[in-house]
């Protein structure tokens, strides 16, 4: 997502908070489970665009298990993300 210089969505962190932040989110990002999760995706992704499928602008989503926008994929459809997540997904386990 392209953001604009002093856009409301950045957040407004000190130099500090800031680097602590990108730590943290690199730290949950090389986890097994969302390395296990990205390589799936990326393998579906290289699949069904193989296959002739329009996958613009699109995520795969692991709960359903199908295609969906990044906006739909990222607000869990209207229902928000509290209870999603751990069991609910199904990742293929690529090595």
């Amino acid at each position: 997502m392209f953001k604009m210089p002093n856009s409301p969505l950045k957040q407004r962190l000190s130099p500090q908070a800031r680097r602590d932040k990108a730590a943290r989110d690199l730290a949950y990002a090389k986890t097994d489970d969302r390395r296990a999760k990205k390589a799936d995706a990326q393998a579906r992704r290289r699949k069904a665009k193989k296959e002739g499928k329009d996958v613009e602008g699109k995520d795969f989503d692991h709960r359903t298990g199908r295609f969906t926008s990044v906006a739909k994929n990222r607000g869990n459809n209207g229902k928000g993300t509290k209870k999603e997540g751990g069991k609910s997904y199904y990742v293929k386990k690529h090595s």
